[in-house]
């Protein structure tokens, strides 16, 4: 069994930028991704603000230099995921193509995590299409995992996983206990999912939607801002990290996943299962709670979540709660993108020594005087980052980043 498991690349792409550069210069701008919709074809236009990327299928198209020919063979899901994978490729100094058939015997896996899959073409050619314009073929969730390996040369393991708002954070523990048992040596990890109408109108049903910007952890917070986008890590054995080439940003020092159980939908009120995940997750990392310097949170805005994430963090660290702060604010909350996104985020705090910001805040919620992180900070020495990310039915999951 391998020990250390090591992050040598990242990718990102989302409303606040289409890759880790831009995402950082808008944290430092303070400038959110979320806003008005213009792209998604929907009656809710003028309603709800999301995190939408401000450029159609058929421009990612062109970023990817794919022919506009090809549009029927590819989802708006899978053309995100190909442009953040691309740039976690190229980030840890890895070749776009023949990664199995280089004869280098490096076992290389892809584990991306999707929660709407193909949705997107689906409700835009079902009412009006055929089955010859694509659309059954690119719906199952799993389609956008294939496109992403097709493009990137993948020719071994892969799989597609969805548990909910998790989803991209148990990709990475799933990738991490491959490479751990020996089954690969490295893989790319993460989440992706587009915006639909289906989202849009299924979160509208539950009533946690908010018509303006969102508020993590505030006293008035009303619910969450949709979003859509991308993130994925390249994770390398201890053996494989250490050879030419390859760089070591951080290591994946703990990770965990839990189940309360407790609702279909809502987080118990204790916030047991992500007291469980966090508390499993730093056993693993062998840190103890005062050495986490910053926690990217799951922070939603929801009633809900909010409390019952910070019941938690009271839970575990007390009094030496470190600086945390949710940045779903910037992007949306991209649903099983999401913690691929923040675990790009997080690692992003250390290898650049930040402290991320939030948005919206004003009040500390009734019962938990807890005070997210408002300004970015720069030039800090980070060594060990907590990232959240919880799902519907219960499924929680945290992971710890570690500089060494």
């Amino acid at each position: 069994m391998t020990d250390s498991i090591w992050v040598t690349g990242i990718g990102v792409a989302s409303s606040i930028g289409m890759n880790a550069e831009e995402s950082l210069s808008s944290f430092r701008a303070g400038k959110r991704g979320v806003g008005e919709i213009r792209i998604l074809d929907t009656v809710h236009k003028a309603v709800f603000k999301v995190g939408e990327i401000p450029l159609t299928d058929l421009q990612m198209m062109e970023m990817l230099q794919i022919p506009e020919t090809q549009y029927s063979s590819y989802t708006r899901t899978a053309l995100i995921g190909m442009i953040a994978a691309r740039e976690a490729f190229r980030d840890a100094n890895l070749q776009q193509e023949n990664q199995e058939g280089s004869g280098n015997g490096v076992r290389t896996a892809l584990v991306s995590a999707t929660t709407v899959g193909g949705m997107d073409k689906t409700e835009r050619e079902f009412a009006t299409g055929s089955p010859e314009s694509g659309f059954i073929a690119t719906h199952p969730c799993g389609d956008s995992t294939d496109s992403i390996a097709a493009f990137l040369g993948l020719q071994g393991y892969r799989t597609t996983l969805s548990t909910a708002c998790s989803s991209g954070a148990n990709a990475i523990i799933h990738a991490a206990r491959l490479i751990r048992n020996g089954i690969v040596d490295r893989a790319i990890a993460g989440g992706v999912d587009a915006l639909s109408k289906f989202t849009l109108n299924g979160f509208n049903s539950l009533m946690i939607l908010d018509k303006d910007y969102c508020q993590p952890f505030d006293r008035n917070r009303r619910g969450l801002n949709l979003g859509e986008g991308a993130g994925y890590i390249v994770l390398e054995s201890d053996r494989l990290a250490g050879s030419a080439g390859s760089r070591r940003v951080c290591r994946l020092s703990g990770y965990a996943n839990t189940n309360d159980a407790y609702h279909q939908t809502a987080s118990s009120p204790g916030g047991d299962g992500a007291y469980g995940a966090m508390t499993i997750a730093l056993k693993m990392s062998g840190l103890k709670a005062g050495e986490i310097d910053y926690i990217n949170a799951h922070g939603t805005g929801t009633e809900n979540n909010d409390a019952s994430e910070g019941a938690a963090l009271v839970r575990l660290f007390g009094r030496e709660l470190p600086p945390f702060s949710s940045t779903k604010p910037f992007t949306g909350h991209t649903l099983g993108a999401a913690a691929g996104l923040e675990a790009v985020f997080s690692i992003m705090a250390i290898r650049d020594g930040l402290l991320l910001p939030g948005l919206g805040f004003r009040e500390p919620m009734e019962g938990l005087n807890l005070i997210p992180q408002r300004e970015m900070k720069e030039g800090l020495d980070i060594r060990n980052v907590l990232s959240n990310s919880f799902g519907f039915g219960g499924n929680n999951s945290s992971l710890i980043f570690s500089k060494q």
